[in-house]
């Protein structure tokens, strides 16, 4: 019989991303620095999130006064603010749902502009317009005007504005669709539209601040206000996914407080929706739209917001060339110098703007840099506990033996984060209470980065210490998209993939293939071959499949779940068979019958919580952030027991605190 072993396949991302780890990790001072400007950039996209959403609406609805003049400005807000409502609302239906509408709405919305730029340059100004191409008038524009030229940056900046979601993009595309797709047809209408409008005001200075909808020919406003409606929507919708995204990516390094993430679509792993991300966002945003109503003022603190994230960007590029790519230093040198110092100027310029409502990334960006901040603090420093202090299994029975272990009926599930070694709250518990079940199982949680994972390859399952102690650690896989809800086939699944386990470990010593004992974390997939038959047995005795019928298991051994009447919570259990097999090892056909007794005893839940509190000697600043902030985020977050469905009549919980 061939065993399936779990095998890791090492792309180039991955040894790109094992080369910047071993540098960071040679160097740890350096590595906080730059967890400082990663969560930098982060937050400030997350202010981003905030601001786009909050400007695209309100300058595409302001287009109603530009056709209505004595139309009141509550009107506008009010509009505006029942498209925002209706934007978040519709988040959690997935992007998918209405994506086949963003195409034709953009390439609609940059036909639009490039038409209606298209006119304004032959209507105003055909010939000397082009003129505008040449950088040289910039550096004309800014020595003529001078410090207002350079305050007046901070504006420009939104012309860029936008760029800055397109990573989002890389989810659903990819790179050479993107940069085709923008060079293109993007690049070439915004030149159009901006042309164009430069080539109206050259005819009519006075209507700067409503230049695009005063340029638009009459006959065609409404259509256009339509389209730039909608196009503001699904520019809205892109960085709200973009948001998701980043914080989906925050949360599984660690950055960012557990939250409920749905994914939204079964193709694309990019697609996903985060509940209490998109209402904090809703809430945020509305508060900046009826708050500040004005479009300058949220484009003062747009702009700063979006500059800043492309400044961090930059920086973090030419290390990843530096590092990552491993090119030469004055490759990545010149390449900050000369993106950085463009940016620089911007950024100076945007920071002028605070106190006209810069300062409202700057506020946001504190709170949740600093949330983000000690909660990877905290995080950190729990995990670097864990790996200080988790034991091996020949300490622990040394430990056992000494204290006087003793094996009680059942068996119990303890659950880990760890697929190597004993957690450190596992021996606290066992050191205080020296009682194991008759069968221990270690087990693991793990999702990957598919919508689904089939049944029989679920269950990784290797052994702990010699086969005497019968303990097995589990490594349970789930995909995005699966759904973990019946317990009762939770224990079924994982109790057949342990006795699938023993009678492969008794044909492969058969066939000179043995497994080696106690060889902890060797995982095996003992379900990929073979798929016991399951049967649901009824109160009345009749029986009916649960599983379909796969190919008979070496040992062709059958596992049914059956109703006992002793127990009064209706709990399924599963009916070990032995199997018939004219030469089964003596050995093994105790150990599997341990494993049916066992199973017969009921199963047990073994639950750590384990709780983070500062040393006594530790400052007044890290005993706030660990003692009170870190510990209120744990409290109001998702716990990771709650994905499990675990049934608490059957948990034992196990509390231990962590000073660090």
């Amino acid at each position: 019989m061939q065993l399936s072993t779990y095998k890791v396949e090492t792309s180039r991302e991955v040894k790109q991303g094992l080369r910047a780890k071993e540098f960071f990790e040679k160097h740890p001072r350096f590595r906080t620095g730059l967890l400082v400007v990663v969560l930098l950039g982060t937050c400030m996209f997350i202010a981003d999130g905030v601001f786009t959403p909050a400007i695209s609406v309100l300058s595409a609805v302001t287009g109603i006064k530009v056709a209505i003049p004595s139309l009141h400005e509550d009107i506008v807000i009010a509009v505006s603010c029942c498209i925002l409502i209706g934007l978040f609302a519709l988040q959690h239906f997935g992007t998918h749902q209405v994506a086949f509408l963003f195409a034709p709405i953009v390439i609609a919305w940059l036909f639009c502009i490039a038409s209606v730029g298209l006119y304004n340059i032959i209507i105003y100004n055909p010939r000397g317009i082009w003129a505008a191409l040449s950088p040289v008038y910039m550096y004309k524009f800014l020595k003529l005007a001078g410090r207002d030229g350079w305050t007046s940056l901070g504006g420009i900046v939104l012309c860029m504005t936008g760029t800055e979601a397109m990573f989002a993009d890389l989810g659903h595309f990819n790179q050479m669709s993107i940069k085709i797709a923008f060079t293109t047809v993007v690049y070439p209408c915004l030149l159009l539209g901006y042309i164009g409008q430069a080539a109206y005001l050259y005819k009519n200075p006075g209507d700067v601040s409503e230049s695009f909808y005063k340029s638009i020919p009459r006959p065609v406003f409404w259509p256009v206000f339509v389209v730039a409606t909608l196009a503001a929507v699904v520019g809205s919708q892109a960085v709200i996914t973009a948001t998701f995204s980043i914080i989906k990516q925050c949360q599984s390094l660690g950055c960012f407080p557990r939250v409920k993430l749905i994914y939204t679509s079964k193709r694309i792993h990019g697609q996903i929706y985060i509940p209490e991300i998109n209402w904090i966002l809703f809430i945020l945003c509305l508060a900046v739209t009826v708050g500040f109503r004005d479009t300058i003022t949220i484009g003062n603190a747009y702009g700063l917001a979006v500059i800043t994230v492309m400044l961090v960007t930059t920086c973090l590029m030419a290390l990843v060339i530096l590092v990552v790519w491993r090119r030469n230093i004055i490759e990545a040198l010149g390449f900050l110098v000369i993106f950085g110092v463009i940016e620089l100027f911007y950024i100076s310029a945007c920071i002028m703007k605070v106190p006209q409502g810069g300062w409202v990334p700057l506020v946001l960006t504190v709170v949740f840099m600093s949330i983000m901040y000690i909660w990877n603090y905290g995080t950190i420093k729990k995990y670097e506990y864990d790996l200080q202090n988790k034991v091996n299994m020949e300490t622990l029975l040394k430990i056992g033996g000494n204290l006087g272990l003793v094996r009680v009926p059942g068996v119990g599930l303890v659950y880990t984060k760890l697929v190597t070694a004993v957690p450190p709250i596992f021996s606290h518990f066992f050191t205080n209470l020296p009682a194991l079940h008759d069968v221990l199982v270690l087990v693991s949680i793990k999702s990957v980065q598919v919508p689904y994972i089939p049944s029989n390859e679920r269950c990784l399952v290797g052994r702990i210490g010699p086969k005497r102690l019968r303990m097995y650690r589990c490594v349970v896989r789930y995909g995005y998209k699966d759904i973990h809800k019946d317990d009762h086939k939770f224990e079924d699944k994982l109790l057949q993939s342990l006795g699938e386990y023993i009678l492969m470990e008794d044909d492969a010593e058969e066939e000179g293939n043995g497994f080696d004992d106690g060889a902890d974390g060797k995982m095996h997939l003992p379900g990929i071959q073979s798929s016991s038959l399951v049967h649901a047995v009824n109160n009345d005795g009749a029986s009916k499949e649960r599983f379909g019928k796969g190919k008979e298991s070496s040992g062709n051994s059958k596992v049914s779940s059956s109703e006992n009447p002793s127990r009064t919570n209706g709990k399924k259990r599963v009916r070990f068979e032995t199997p018939a097999r004219k030469e089964l090892n003596p050995a093994v056909r105790q150990e599997y019958e341990k494993l049916k007794e066992a199973r017969e005893k009921g199963v047990v839940y073994i639950l750590g919580h384990s709780h983070v509190q500062a040393s006594s000697a530790s400052s007044m600043i890290k005993k706030f952030s660990i003692n009170i902030v870190y510990t209120f985020l744990r409290r109001i977050c998702r716990g990771p027991g709650v994905v499990l469905h675990i049934p608490q009549e059957n948990s034992i919980q196990i509390g231990v605190v962590y000073r660090v």
